[in-house]
């Protein structure tokens, strides 16, 4: 243990996290896990053509029960999910109870899926001891089909029209609704939901806390049916009582005298198939109840597997509510007769003391920013990185199968999507990169979020990582899978580097390193690297095809197609994917090696594997040919047609800035402590002379020679961070563009068999439909390519030290260290957030979000940012991969 460690005071929310890991209190058995959105999700597609957002569409949603999992607004469950809690509202206007967040389907939006709400994760602690949860809900009617229809009018090259745009928030006519948990204890969750009415004039409204049980029942699976009734035995307040048989009982106490509804979590086959009912009591039926006025939806047995405390209220103007609930599991009704014992002033003491808790562990996590604004955002992008947490449920043997209740899904399921995969049974909390339009775990995204949640909570990001490492998560091939609509597509292998990088910081704030961990992760990651190699070099040239990766229509054509017989592209992401794997696993290799000099000689193949890799890049089988260019300094795909020579694709993308993340550095010490992989290292380099410009140990220590393994040299780094701090090509005011504006005005254009193949510079969405409705790298900042390049920078100035200078902007007379430079680019992606002059460049020209004290300081983190502004676009609530600028943040300020 570090002395920094071991002299800190060990915080309480820190405790229930050694708690929580130790099961000793299970601390986060509840949380933030239930989805945002269900429907149109692969995992309730049953169709025969795999048309997941018709098949459950958002319009059946309110009425028909889902199969594998649950939504709710600002809600939570216990990790399995079983039961359910989220708030549903009313104005007295919409034509449907607000139960869940309303947005676009893939064909609906002009850009893609696309959520149409305004809601905010403020703040939140690993073990969801404090949650807080903020949603912007307008008085007037609900812009539905508005949204629908105005959007469907729009093509690509225009704006999306968001819900801001439809005038709704006009005089400030909606509420603020927020709602907060606190833990009195593990099983003891209080709950405290306040409403601000920010219009002019008094304003009804309806609110329904409601609990439910995700509906287990009708599948065939052999469970008891769950129950939740009315209780008596409380004055001043409801009182539901629970029964499961996984958690037994459970009750649930609702401040006052709401009106207390049950009815079931059924699907209403009546009102969507016109098939009779089971039981008049179905899922929509407090919808019917409230809105439509149908007192005999609801079961006046006061029973049921779906139940709310209905609160009608009418807030005057500039006022606010409030209303409690507890959820507990011990009755409440043993040795108390009021409510009030439970909402008294201890309700609100414990809200406090859980609120100081969670500033005194963040400050002994991540410190204080410079700024309170600074704090405030890197606050908010923790918050949303754990309320981004779903309990994910899919079978897939199951799903492919159908149900032994249900009629068979059609037949041309089993040879249909994701039919090679009948191994995967995921039943875990897993992060998601946003919760409404990704819904469903990313293999490469889950890898980021990894490294930003170390800092919060190690544990879990090095749980979520050897999860996916699993024999029920893995292929059998080693393949890792991708996300629901395609698990056998090809993400980025950084798996190995979330491992390294998780290892470390968690090291760090535990003060020891977790050997087992590495361990696990190291032997698991040998399986997925050798399905890399024998699935992607088909030639054995050490250059590989990694199609997708992740990075959509950055290239000419189509990379999840292929180009036909004899046709192939030669990746120089791909291939530079695998160097930064090969590294990833040496630094690994090397460590374990300390303790067991067995990892010597896999070290020795990994260094060697990435020099050949390094080597091809440059001259691909001695052949002369390589994907680096010498005439303008920067490395390109190659494209192979058939017989004709190989032709390098010249568009300066960030395809040709990935290989500078294969870089590596070693003390002379780490060396001299492995000697049997020095020796072998020294006899590869005497009889590989020509490999040696990727290995450097001409810096000395006093230790002795400093060892840097490099796809580009020197000399090569130079020429391309020219390219990378022009303003003019990749450096924009707020990071990295994915694609160069030198591309602007010079487009680079490819005619293959007739046909003319172009990529532009778009700082913005894509104009092109052509890769799908969420194709986005042609300009735009994105935050996890813009972190490994400011890792990379750091690792080449740990070697060279501050004698590498690089002008920084390009042209600009201004030299600077390469640490110095990469805090230039962190910098710069901080204060697409962080208030400059200001304004939050995230939020673009929008008044509202720039000037309202009610909005100007609520964030949303972006998929991705305009490449020229810093505009916020693509998801509004992915803050997987973007909460990475709480890390970027507590290491180089603002």
């Amino acid at each position: 243990m570090n002395e920094q460690t071991k002299n800190r005071v060990v915080t309480a929310e820190e405790q229930r996290l050694a708690a929580s890991e130790t099961r000793e209190i299970h601390w986060k058995r509840w949380g933030p896990y239930l989805s945002e959105r269900q429907w149109g999700t692969v995992r309730e597609d049953y169709s025969a053509n795999g048309d997941a957002w018709n098949y459950l569409p958002f319009d059946h949603a309110h009425a028909r029960a889902y199969r594998w999992g649950e939504d709710g607004i600002g809600g939570i469950c216990d990790r399995h999910q079983h039961i359910c809690f989220a708030l549903a509202l009313w104005n007295q206007k919409d034509p449907i109870l607000k139960e869940r967040l309303f947005g676009l389907s893939n064909r609906e939006g002009n850009h893609g899926e696309d959520v149409k709400e305004y809601y905010f994760y403020l703040d939140a602690t690993p073990t969801s001891s404090y949650l807080k949860y903020l949603y912007k809900y307008p008085q007037r009617t609900f812009p539905y089909e508005q949204l629908r229809r105005e959007n469907a009018q729009r093509n690509r090259r225009q704006p999306e029209y968001e819900l801001v745009d439809t005038g709704i928030f006009s005089e400030n006519r909606y509420f603020d609704v927020r709602v907060e948990y606190a833990k009195a204890s593990s099983e003891d969750i209080l709950i405290r939901i306040a409403v601000w009415n920010r219009g002019p004039d008094p304003a009804p409204l309806h609110l329904l806390p409601t609990i439910w049980f995700r509906n287990r029942w009708d599948w065939g699976e052999g469970y008891d049916k769950p129950k939740v009734s009315r209780q008596q035995g409380l004055a001043g307040a409801e009182l539901f009582g629970l029964e499961e048989f996984h958690y037994g009982k459970r009750w649930l106490i609702a401040e006052g005298a709401p009106e207390p509804l049950f009815t079931d979590n059924e699907t209403n086959t009546e009102k969507l198939f016109h098939e009779k009912n089971r039981s008049p009591y179905v899922k929509d039926a407090f919808h019917r109840f409230v809105i439509q006025g149908q007192r005999d939806a609801v079961n006046p047995a006061r029973s049921g597997t779906k139940a709310a405390a209905h609160y009608p209220v009418e807030i005057a103007p500039g006022e606010s509510m409030t209303i409690r609930l507890r959820f507990m599991d011990h009755n409440p009704s043993e040795g108390h007769k009021s409510g009030k014992d439970f909402f008294g002033p201890a309700f609100d003491q414990v809200f406090q003391q859980r609120l100081q808790e969670a500033d005194d562990f963040y400050k002994a996590r991540a410190g204080h920013c410079a700024s309170e604004d600074a704090h405030a955002v890197q606050r908010q992008a923790f918050a949303g990185l754990l309320w981004g947490k779903q309990s994910y449920h899919y079978d897939l043997r199951r799903w492919l199968t159908g149900d032994p209740t249900q009629p068979p899904p059609p037949p041309e399921r089993l040879n249909g999507r994701n039919h090679e995969w009948k191994h995967l049974y995921n039943s875990d909390v897993i992060s998601m990169p946003d919760k409404w339009e990704y819904p469903w775990y990313a293999a490469w995204d889950l890898a980021f979020h990894c490294v930003a949640m170390s800092l919060i909570d190690p544990d879990f990001a090095k749980d979520q990582l050897v999860l996916f490492m699993r024999e029920w998560y893995m292929s059998p091939s080693g393949q890792l899978p991708a996300y629901e609509w395609n698990f056998s597509d090809v993400n980025p292998p950084v798996h190995a580097w979330a491992a390294w990088r998780v290892y470390k910081i968690a090291g760090r704030i535990q003060g020891k390193e977790d050997r087992k961990f590495l361990v696990r992760m190291f032997h698991k990651l040998l399986l997925n690297f050798t399905w890399w190699v024998n699935r992607k070099d088909p030639e054995g040239k050490n250059v590989f095809e990694g199609g997708f990766l992740g990075l959509d229509n950055i290239g000419v054509f189509d990379r999840s197609q292929p180009l036909g017989p004899g046709n192939f592209i030669e990746q120089s992401d791909g291939t530079s994917w695998m160097a930064m794997y090969c590294l990833n696993m040496l630094a690994m290799a090397m460590e374990l090696a300390h303790q067991d000099n067995a990892y010597e000689d896999i070290a020795s193949k990994f260094f060697e594997h990435f020099v050949y890799i390094s080597e091809a890049m440059n001259d691909m089988g001695g052949e002369g040919v390589g994907l680096w260019d010498e005439r303008d300094g920067f490395y390109y795909d190659v494209l192979h047609l058939g017989q004709a020579a190989p032709l390098p694709m010249k568009v300066r993308s960030m395809v040709g800035l990935i290989p500078l993340f294969a870089v590596e550095t070693f003390e002379p010490e780490v060396l001299e402590r492995l000697p049997s992989f020095r020796k072998r290292m020294q006899w590869f380099l005497d009889h590989n002379p020509e490999v040696s410009k990727h290995v450097d140990m001409s810096q000395k220590t006093d230790q002795g020679n400093r060892l840097l393994l490099t796809i580009a040299n020197r000399k090569k780094l130079e020429r391309i961070y020219r390219y990378l701090f022009d303003e003019n090509e990749f450096l924009s005011p707020h990071g990295i563009r994915a694609l160069s504006k030198f591309h602007l005005e010079h487009p680079f254009v490819l005619n293959v068999d007739g046909h003319s193949n172009a990529v532009d510079y778009e700082p913005a969405e894509s104009t092109s439909d052509l890769f799908g409705g969420n194709s986005n790298w042609r300009g735009p900042v994105w935050f996890p390519m813009n972190f490994l390049l400011i890792e990379s920078l750091q690792r080449v100035h740990y070697y060279y030290g501050d004698e590498f200078k690089v002008e920084c902007p390009t042209n600009s007379g201004r030299q600077m260290t390469l640490w110095d430079s990469a805090a230039e680019i962190s910098r710069r992606l901080s204060h697409i957030f962080v208030r400059r002059d200001g304004r939050r460049a995230v939020f673009g020209d929008c008044a509202l979000f720039q000037e309202d004290p009610n909005w100007r300081d609520f964030i949303l983190f972006y998929e991705y940012f305009h490449g020229d502004t810093g505009a916020g676009l693509g998801a509004s609530h992915q803050t997987g991969w973007t909460a990475l600028v709480a890390k970027l943040l507590q290491q180089s300020g603002e």
